[in-house]
């Protein structure tokens, strides 16, 4: 395996970006997920502007349960933000409690989009019955699937991923910092999707 001291800019930044690949690579990414999921945006605008009637959101959505998520997933994003701090500090037990808490708080997301999930097919509402419910399943559904893939990323940092910690503290602390991008992005987008589906 070639040692990582001699992997240029995988830890120290770019000359041409400022940026370590880790956090350049990343913000690629984000560009493309700001493509798809603003794709998704502009379906829902044309549609809903194109449309000869279109339901009042409110009435249909449970908003306390998605305000409740939108503070869910806010605070995730402090406890992982600590925990990158506790780790730059080099407290590595601090660093996986914040963790834990940030994969906890992605769990009751999941539980209760699970209840807005069960609530709608309870009252025979799926994505067939309307162009508006179509896009609601459709939207939340991928961003659920972010969560989940966040969740499988954060779990691998406090567990089989802290080797990296041994081979290069700063790789790894990187790392857990472009996780925290991604992390940081997802909730974004549900801060977008709660504003849009729910209360416009």
């Amino acid at each position: 395996m070639q040692d990582t001291e001699f992997i240029p800019y995988i830890v120290n930044p770019r000359e041409d970006t400022g940026l370590y690949n880790a956090k350049f690579g990343i913000w690629l990414f984000l560009a493309s997920e700001v493509m798809l999921f603003g794709s998704l945006f502009s379906a829902y605008i044309l549609l809903r502007v194109g449309s000869f009637s279109w339901p009042v959101q409110s009435e249909i959505q449970n908003v306390t349960i998605g305000a409740v998520n939108s503070v869910v997933l806010l605070t995730s994003s402090i406890l992982f933000i600590l925990a990158w701090t506790a780790l730059k500090a080099d407290d590595v037990a601090k660093y996986k409690r914040f963790m834990m808490g940030v994969i906890a708080l992605a769990f009751v997301f999941l539980s209760l989009k699970g209840v807005e999930y069960y609530q709608h097919f309870s009252h025979g509402e799926f994505p067939k019955t309307s162009v508006f419910l179509g896009l609601y399943f459709l939207m939340t559904g991928l961003h659920a699937l972010h969560i989940i893939g966040g969740i499988l990323v954060n779990s691998f940092y406090i567990g089989p991923g802290m080797h990296l910690r041994s081979i290069n503290k700063q790789w790894f602390i990187n790392r857990v910092e472009v996780a925290g991008l991604y992390w940081h992005f997802v909730d974004l987008v549900w801060i977008f999707l709660f504003s849009t589906l729910y209360l416009l």
